[in-house]
């Protein structure tokens, strides 16, 4: 029996085509090593060369058409990952669960991964069931796999036949795909921050290097730690940080485009504790990050600067400055004023933090 690719509803795809599942498609061939060079969403000639190199390297007809044929060979290299907006009830159609196997898997995640609460054994296998499934991934990780197949009834088993292993293989793969969707210190690891003066917007990046030049020149120490931040950093920092505190609950936190994180884990005690994780992993520390702060706009350095004794520091007029104690830029007035004369402000509340106008 072959898994019923129609029941995933994807739409044909060729040149000329646009939107999420060209994203999806191109995605999925950038991250597979084929020449694809723009994930747009934009069906073009290279997204078609790529396909009909796919689809040669697999046996395929290599028309460039992305049709079921296409798909379903995908599908078993991960594709399932991703397809946009693909509930996990769908997919369990799709790999030939009836309602008898789809409560048969719901009591298997309450045994492997004794959830609390446990999953209502219904065969409806909607969000609740999802969360639990995406739990269930998140405490037993790798293990997962092998102790559903393990726990599964052998009536599962027998009803999906010789395509059971491989559906395995696939409905782990969308679990594994679920759970690093969830909020967690991981996210740390995307959309980083920049620590180059030069990725500063003119004409503070000039002001910041000719500040730089000077405070090098004196024998100060310079350790830039943050110059652009990503407005979509910004957004995890920020929201990870109120729900920490709990100002806001994860369920209402607004969506940000190209950020593909799920606030709500199975319990809310699991989201704050996840939203607490992100904090640490940022270092976000007190307040929320600001959404439209001047790392942003490229226009905010952060950065530890330190000497030993006294300097004496050119300004931007060329008058020598003598500066002694404390030795911090983060606590020495008289450096800041040197700052200004550059055009870089300091941020009196935030001990790193510089910019063009002092906020």
């Amino acid at each position: 029996m072959a898994f019923n690719i129609s029941v995933l509803k994807l739409p044909v795809l060729k040149i000329g085509s646009n939107g999420i599942y060209v994203s999806a498609w191109q995605s999925f061939l950038k991250e597979a090593e084929y020449p694809i060079q723009t994930v747009d969403g934009d069906f073009d000639k290279i997204t078609d060369e790529a396909t009909r190199i796919y689809q040669q390297r697999n046996g395929l007809e290599a028309d460039g058409i992305v049709g079921n044929g296409t798909y379903s060979k995908a599908i078993t290299q991960g594709f399932i990952a991703k397809i946009p907006n693909l509930s996990a009830s769908t997919l369990l159609n799709y790999l030939g669960f009836s309602e008898t196997e789809v409560k048969d898997l719901q009591k298997c995640l309450n045994q492997v991964a004794q959830l609390n609460p446990p999953l209502t054994v219904d065969g409806d296998f909607g969000n609740t069931s999802t969360k639990g499934l995406t739990e269930a991934y998140k405490k037993r990780d790798v293990r997962l796999r092998g102790e559903l197949e393990q726990a599964l009834s052998d009536t599962t088993k027998q009803k999906l036949g010789t395509n059971f292993t491989q559906a395995m293989d696939i409905f782990n793969t969308y679990a594994k795909t679920q759970r690093f969707r969830l909020s967690g210190s991981h996210w740390v690891d995307y959309f980083p921050t920049s620590k180059l003066i030069a990725d500063l917007a003119s004409p503070f990046r000039e002001k910041v290097e000719a500040f730089h030049n000077a405070l090098i020149d004196a024998g100060c120490q310079v350790i830039v730690t943050a110059t652009h931040r990503p407005k979509e950093r910004a957004y995890l920092m920020h929201y990870s940080a109120r729900i920490n505190r709990q100002e806001i609950s994860p369920q209402y936190v607004p969506a940000m485009n190209g950020v593909d994180i799920n606030w709500v884990h199975y319990t809310n005690a699991g989201s704050i504790q996840a939203a607490k994780e992100m904090v640490v992993a940022y270092g976000v520390g007190g307040n929320p990050v600001s959404l439209n702060s001047r790392h942003i706009q490229r226009l905010a350095i952060d950065w530890n600067v330190t000497w030993d004794g006294k300097i004496n520091i050119r300004d931007r007029n060329g008058r020598m400055v003598s500066v002694g104690e404390p030795c911090n830029a983060a606590l020495n007035k008289i450096l800041w004023k040197v700052g200004e004369s550059y055009g870089v402000y300091k941020l009196s509340n935030d001990p790193p933090h510089w910019s063009v106008d002092g906020y």
